[in-house]
């Protein structure tokens, strides 16, 4: 037997006994019975479908299911009579574990208003499909809100509030239509303000036009600026100056010149005259 025919017959061999080795493995893995390890279990109520913001819960709307004991929820319902009639403040999906923070108190009913927490509003804008950023401005978004006043010569741009959180978006609570990221047509965008920024916003809404301006959510850093007006929009102007002329300057009165007397002449001197024979002779006397 040559060497090439004794490579082959080593390779075949070792390729059957690991296909023999594997097999076995397997039934021996296959022949072990499973083992079922009991887990400590109790009911928890959780949402039998997609909850909006504002739903009012019913029964049907509810389901209870096992949770390991071992690990309980704080704030958890055990009980689905404990939830019903109660007002969703954060929406919640399908299957989704129901606990205090998530709903309103009993007494405060449904609807938009137990999901304003203390302190703060809930202000309605109006917008159209560019102003509320063509519909991405669904709840749970960060806009800012930019105004423009305008002037005959000297419009102006500015940022008034900024880092604003959308409650709601168009008229009614839904968000299926926001699902995956998608844009949703509306008019109408609520926002949660402070007093003081609701002040400035409805301000704005008066004296000029507004436009929400969307944000990363992770960014938190206040929005400051000076604004800008047209003059600074437009730049320098394409024609020259017009150069103004220097104004003129009242004349003053130059003073008088006194000039001093001129000195009196000479005393004259005295002299004496002459006539000798009839030649005449003047002499001045020393």
């Amino acid at each position: 037997m040559n060497r090439r025919n004794r490579t082959l017959l080593v390779l075949l061999v070792a390729v059957g006994l690991a296909s023999l080795a594997t097999y076995g493995v397997f039934r021996t893995i296959r022949s072990i019975p499973v083992r079922e390890i009991e887990v400590a279990t109790k009911f928890v109520v959780v949402a039998a479908e997609n909850l909006p913001l504002g739903t009012r819960l019913a029964k049907e709307q509810l389901k209870l299911v096992g949770w390991p004991a071992a690990t309980p929820v704080e704030g958890s319902f055990a009980s689905i009579d404990a939830v019903v009639d109660r007002g969703v403040i954060q929406p919640t999906h399908t299957n989704e574990l129901l606990t205090e923070t998530k709903l309103a108190p009993k007494e405060a009913g449904a609807g938009l208003s137990p999901s304003i927490p203390t302190g703060m509003r809930a202000l309605s804008v109006k917008v159209n499909d560019v102003i509320g950023v063509a519909g991405f401005t669904v709840p749970g978004a960060r806009v800012d809100v930019v105004v423009v006043v305008k002037e005959r010569d000297n419009s102006m741009a500015r940022v008034v509030v900024s880092n604003l959180q959308v409650l709601t978006a168009g008229t009614r609570y839904d968000i299926e239509q926001a699902k995956d990221g998608k844009p949703m047509p509306s008019n109408v965008v609520t926002l949660l303000v402070t007093p003081d920024q609701a002040e400035r916003i409805s301000l704005a809404q008066i004296n000029g036009s507004i436009t929400l301006v969307l944000r990363n959510p992770l960014d938190v850093t206040p929005t400051e600026t000076s604004g800008i007006r047209m003059a600074g929009l437009m730049g320098s102007p394409s024609t020259a100056p017009v150069e103004r002329p220097a104004p003129k300057r009242s004349k003053v009165p130059a003073p008088a010149v006194v000039v001093a007397p001129p000195p009196p002449p000479p005393a004259p001197r005295p002299i004496v005259e002459t006539i000798r024979a009839g030649k005449r002779t003047v002499e001045d006397v020393k």
